[in-house]
């Protein structure tokens, strides 16, 4: 297997991409295409002590780099031998079998769906973290990809998470909740009234385990194994998730460094508040699967770190062994409304 790495993208490009698919390289025993201006991925291993490419790691150079200021949608043309659009080529030729990047998300997106294309029949593709919940997490599906969704997107949202719920997280019959103001299926606006019905309708086919509509607090609580949403929901229910998690984090650290009891107390739990803190890290993850593109592309955060950069192809090699773009292909026609259905 072989994973192709944006050296360039990110905020601490390109060391964290380089040392972090090293890393990969020897733990997992992965092969690596670092993506990117060839002597500025040099003088990073250089400077960690790694006077020659390591086996199974190659560099494929690229002059050119997206920057976070250049628009997202046009980005990839304007520059065309970017590291983005260089290693998209390469994954979309079959030079790799998946695809990271630390680097702007909307260059990403438009890059991968315009040079790697969409699954046909899938309308649009979706951004899918796994948040940390409950039942020890939950794929989060759209998270900011899309903020103005029809009922279809929507629908093929639920089943491209079911499946990813299913093969990558290994949960059989995963349950499936539309984010909503309410479990009362009147709740929501018309586009959270109409998904529930045609989710409800495939529920009764047999095709998805739909548990209904789910606030955000049951959410979070581990009501659910996907959480359905519009792009625009999406992201302010994962934004005030990450918001919580920081806020909780700093607040207990507070409370431990009060005074010597205190302070003994912290020597006490420490364990258990690392293990916390680990649970609510989006670097344990390391990236969001891009659901709906016909080969495996995982974002890494803007922030990510070579530990992070290392996650994120580890779970880049979970999505290309777990055959999910194959399941998402043969089941697309389930996914589909009906003329009759999108005129209703």
């Amino acid at each position: 297997m072989r994973i192709i790495v944006d050296a360039m993208g990110g905020d601490n490009a390109p060391k964290a991409p380089v040392l972090g698919a090293i890393e990969a390289n020897k733990e997992y025993g992965v092969d690596i295409t670092l993506v990117g201006r060839g002597e500025e991925i040099l003088t990073v291993l250089r400077d960690n002590g790694i006077d020659q490419l390591p086996d199974g790691v190659q560099i494929a150079h690229a002059s050119e780099v997206v920057e976070i200021c250049d628009n997202p949608a046009n980005a990839f043309r304007e520059k065309k031998d970017s590291s983005l659009t260089v290693g998209l080529n390469q994954l979309k030729n079959g030079e790799g079998d998946a695809f990271v990047s630390a680097g702007s998300t909307g260059a990403i997106l438009s890059a991968a769906t315009l040079l790697v294309k969409r699954i046909r029949g899938i309308r649009r593709a979706a951004l899918a973290p796994v948040i940390p919940t409950g039942n020890g997490g939950a794929v989060l599906v759209d998270c900011g990809a899309n903020a103005e969704c029809s009922v279809e997107y929507l629908l093929q949202f639920a089943f491209m998470g079911a499946y990813y719920a299913e093969h990558i997280l290994g949960r059989p019959e995963p349950k499936v909740g539309l984010l909503n103001i309410g479990a009362e299926p009147s709740k929501g606006t018309a586009l959270q009234q109409e998904t529930y019905q045609r989710l409800m309708q495939a529920k009764e086919e047999g095709r998805i385990n739909f548990v209904g509509n789910v606030e955000a607090r049951e959410a979070v609580e581990g009501a659910v194994d996907v959480i359905v949403a519009d792009g625009y929901s999406g992201n302010i229910f994962l934004k005030g998730m990450e918001g919580t998690a920081l806020f909780l984090m700093r607040e207990i650290k507070k409370v431990f460094k009060k005074n010597l009891l205190t302070k003994l107390a912290a020597l006490i739990v420490g364990s258990g508040v690392k293990r916390l803190k680990k649970m609510m890290s989006a670097d344990e993850v390391g990236g969001t699967a891009l659901l709906g593109i016909s080969k495996p592309v995982i974002k890494a955060h803007g922030s990510s770190d070579a530990y992070a950069i290392k996650n994120a192809i580890r779970q880049a090699m979970h999505v290309t062994s777990s055959g999910i773009v194959e399941n998402i292909t043969a089941n697309v026609e389930y996914m589909r409304l009906t003329k009759e259905a999108e005129q209703a």
